[in-house]
């Protein structure tokens, strides 16, 4: 397991998300800026909470053109449901590998049953890690007021030097 740090290129992943073509992380958003989160299923309330903010965030989000993508070990049914509760208005995969990714990721999983727990991730334009934030368990999370605001302090900064 390796734990991802600030300057590191994030890992090649498939992503599944519901109704689209696979997205190939993290090419898929190349000269965006990123929020990957990945999430313990729908039935985590934490979970619903971070994707419900982040689907509100939606104009702050486009306002420093940031995309989000979040993944879970849900099937696909259990995904649309959650897409279609929440209103979620980014891509949402599914079926995710749990090992795998944390293999790659450094996520910590849950064992039995197997998910895995909520890190999240700040790519830059280049597909680097800018922020990673791992969980061992339900809380510690990325939310979408802080991913806002590191992006416009980064730019405000990048122009200033």
């Amino acid at each position: 397991m390796t734990l991802l740090h600030p300057g590191d290129a994030f890992p090649s992943l498939t992503v599944m998300p519901v109704g689209a073509a696979a997205l190939q992380l993290p090419d898929a958003f190349a000269g965006h800026f990123t929020a990957v989160l990945f999430y313990r299923g729908s039935w985590c309330p934490y979970c619903n909470g971070q994707l419900r903010a982040f689907a509100r965030a939606h104009d702050s989000l486009a306002d420093v053109d940031a995309k989000v993508v979040a993944l879970s070990v849900d099937d696909e049914s259990t995904t649309q449901a959650l897409i279609a509760k929440h209103g979620l208005n980014f891509p949402v995969g599914y079926s995710a590998d749990a090992e795998a990714i944390a293999e790659v990721t450094g996520a910590f999983v849950n064992p039995d049953p197997i998910y895995l727990q909520s890190p999240g991730f700040v790519l830059d334009p280049g597909g680097r890690v800018v922020v990673s934030v791992y969980s061992s368990g339900a809380i510690g999370r990325l939310v979408p007021e802080d991913v806002v605001g590191l992006i416009r302090y980064l730019r405000d900064h990048a122009a200033a030097a």
